[in-house]
């Protein structure tokens, strides 16, 4: 007779490109304590929280994923630590990572609430972490963010590694803002044994400055970068849509993220759930199909799999994001805190 991983594998999540479902990346919340440029405006208005799944809810369709052979659950937001009682579904999933189900549950974080949760989360199975941090200067983090404060990101930080969680620094690369500190967040992340990856601006959401004016190709970064170190090939791979690179000087990876200098789908096995259960199948395609409707109306998953089988059909083998130089109109008209990062 088959074990129970055997089993929870026997139906996986096909999409017509032969890719399978293994990674789910979940939204718990749209607000956040921040309000970065490139992501939102600074007037935004958030979901009721009526709207919002319950945590019991997230769980139990985090855990429809993992009858259909989901591997890895990234937890994000929004900024997900601000959701009320957010360790309770952590506390839930860590299950499936003690039954063997599920190879890790990671979470996407702006840093702000580290200090208070990174030994809980170790504590619930969480070991590796992203961070997303722009700029190593205090002036520009409070211009990029708007109200976020530098310090507190730092003894976030601080606490995570201090808790055991390997960290992961994300950082939008912007133009005329922190391009000029590129190399020395470099040096600083691996300094403190942390992987950094640069992020390409994405064209989500109406936000009050032209991304136009924001985005800073990342083939211009590694050029640059290749001038000050020696970057090595590396076929490291976490799962997601970044690509590596040794430093020699400094024994850290780098990742690149290029949703517009390098269409990173082909080997996408991902797909997004907002926190109001709608499944996005492309972070850069508007059709979506509805979960929290089948949730509701049974007690078991059998709605919820005709779902899941009907629109991972339609999960297309690519985005199609550009900047659009001649609008400010966005490619995607929801802003990235709805789906998360």
């Amino acid at each position: 007779m088959p074990g129970a991983h055997e089993l929870l594998m026997e139906r996986p999540l096909i999409d017509p490109f032969g890719r399978q479902i293994s990674y789910i990346r979940v939204s718990v919340t749209d607000r956040c304590d921040f309000r970065c440029v490139y992501c939102m405006s600074e007037d935004m208005t958030f979901l009721p929280k009526r709207d919002l799944l319950t945590l019991e809810e997230l769980d139990r369709l985090c855990s429809a994923f993992v009858a259909r052979g989901t591997r890895k659950i990234r937890i994000t937001g929004g900024e997900p630590l601000v959701r009320r009682n957010i360790m309770t579904l952590f506390a839930s999933l860590s299950r499936h990572l003690d039954s063997g189900a599920l190879e890790e549950v990671t979470v996407t974080t702006n840093g702000s609430q580290l200090a208070r949760y990174a030994k809980e989360l170790y504590s619930h199975g969480v070991r590796r972490i992203n961070v997303s941090l722009d700029t190593l200067d205090p002036g520009k983090f409070r211009e990029v963010t708007r109200w976020g404060d530098l310090s507190t990101v730092m003894k976030g930080i601080d606490a995570a590694q201090n808790a055991g969680l390997k960290i992961k620094i994300n950082a939008v690369a912007l133009k005329d803002v922190n391009e000029g500190e590129i190399s020395s967040m470099i040096r600083w992340a691996h300094g403190r044994a942390m992987d950094m990856t640069f992020i390409e601006v994405m064209p989500l959401g109406e936000i009050e400055t032209q991304r136009a004016d924001q985005y800073l190709p990342l083939t211009q970064v590694q050029a640059r970068l290749s001038d000050e170190f020696t970057l090595q090939a590396s076929d490291y791979q976490t799962g997601g849509p970044a690509r590596y690179v040794m430093v020699k000087e400094t024994g850290g990876r780098v990742g690149f993220i290029t949703p517009l200098t390098h269409n990173f789908c082909e080997s996408c096995n991902r797909v997004r759930i907002t926190c109001t259960g709608t499944l996005y199948m492309c972070l850069g395609q508007e059709d979506a199909a509805d979960l929290r409707g089948p949730l509701r109306a049974s007690d078991n998953n059998d709605l919820i799999n005709e779902c899941l089988d009907q629109a991972i059909l339609r999960k297309p083998k690519g985005h199609d994001f550009v900047i659009d130089r001649a609008t400010s109109r966005p490619a995607v008209g929801r802003h990235m805190n709805v789906t998360g990062g």
